[in-house]
């Protein structure tokens, strides 16, 4: 069984995708902002449930989609906890694994392009990032990077490896796909026979310029490229404490009271998560979807505005979202309408355990509160 290997040509990057064929739950390693929408047309063209994102590195010639494929798909976040990728759910060790189905992703501490660099072992295959390229290797003159740590790494912990085992770069500039750990060992430029003094020499002389992306791509890769709130909630907008949205709104209710009133008839129940969220997240029974989806600096969104008055029918509204972020800057907009407008509590994750996906009569959950359809 091979990865779904996909190419980003801007940054010539390599995106993976690993996946259990009767669970069809899935793994993304090193996910391009640039490419979400080809990874989910991906997840939903092979029938798969993303359930982790995984980073080999924080990268500097490119900004993740991390962030945003936990949102809209519903996964965890992992990184290497050297990489100081605070926003990332699970922070991995040398050693760790991640599940998906009945497979097994095993993190291998492989430093020297950076100091938290890692690599990941599946099977019969290792998922370098920038730590072994075909014929090369990264480079280590800058973020944290120190070619004896590389060193060590190259020829300890990779080429320690069986040799058959493939080796998936993390980027390739002259179109070649994959190698394996003996070809490297034996015929690789910049490691193969050579004393760590020699190799150290080598990547001393390099010279390469600067990556022309790097002042703004590892600070957005620090939080998965996206922005967190106080609780470290990655959130698709920023939150509303920072000024994004002014005014006030009729208060915070639980999960529970929302629904007492919704089946009391006193409240209309909104979700303002975005269609694809919905679409692959799942859908709340009941909800009415208005997609609250103005940006900083962005004018007030028309759309938005009609479509929450006409929901609202003289009733009031409680609104939710993932993350319980943009729920409060949609209630303040509603309340500046003339509104009657609550934000729900803490936000909301699909069940896993019911057939909510993409539409069919299921759950939904916050925090083991379930909401079900009968």
């Amino acid at each position: 069984m091979k990865p779904i290997q996909l190419f980003d040509p801007a940054s010539s990057t390599y995106t993976y995708v690993l996946f259990d064929q009767l669970s069809r739950e899935a793994v993304i390693i090193d996910p391009v902002d640039e490419q979400l929408e080809r990874d989910l047309a991906t997840l939903q063209e092979y029938g798969l449930k993303l359930v982790w994102t995984v980073e080999t590195h924080a990268h500097a010639d490119h900004i993740t989609s991390a962030g945003r494929l936990a949102e809209l798909a519903g996964a965890r976040t992992a990184a290497p906890l050297g990489c100081g990728i605070g926003t990332a759910g699970v922070q991995l060790q040398h050693g760790d694994t991640l599940k998906f189905g009945a497979e097994v992703l095993q993190a291998l501490h492989t430093p020297g392009h950076t100091a938290g660099s890692m690599s990941f072992l599946w099977r019969e295959h290792v998922f370098t990032g920038d730590t072994l390229l075909i014929n090369g290797c990264g480079r280590t003159d800058f973020q944290s990077g120190d070619a004896k740590d590389l060193y060590r790494s190259l020829t300890q912990v990779l080429f320690a490896l069986p040799e058959a085992t493939t080796v998936w770069p993390g980027h390739d500039y002259q179109g070649r796909s994959f190698s394996t750990i003996g070809q490297e060992k034996a015929g690789n430029a910049r490691i193969a026979g050579k004393t760590e003094a020699e190799f150290v020499t080598i990547m001393d002389s390099l010279q390469l310029p600067k990556p022309r992306r790097i002042d703004e791509a590892v600070p957005a890769n620090l939080s998965s490229g996206l922005r967190q709130d106080a609780d470290g909630v990655l959130q698709m907008l920023p939150s509303p404490a920072v000024g994004a949205h002014q005014g006030s709104y009729a208060g915070d209710v639980s999960p529970e009271l929302a629904w007492q009133w919704v089946q009391a008839g006193e409240a209309v129940l909104v979700d303002v998560r975005t269609d694809a969220e919905r679409e692959w997240v799942g859908f709340v029974p009941g909800a009415v979807p208005v997609a609250w989806k103005q940006w900083p600096g962005m004018a007030m969104n028309p759309e938005f505005d009609r479509q929450v008055r006409e929901a609202a029918a003289g009733k009031k509204l409680v609104l939710l979202c993932r993350s319980g972020v943009r729920s409060i800057a949609a209630a303040k907009r509603a309340t500046e309408l003339g509104l009657e407008a609550y934000n729900i509590l803490e936000g909301f994750e699909g069940d896993p355990d019911s057939n909510a996906q993409r539409g069919h009569k299921g759950g939904w959950r916050r925090r083991g509160l379930s909401w079900r359809q009968n």
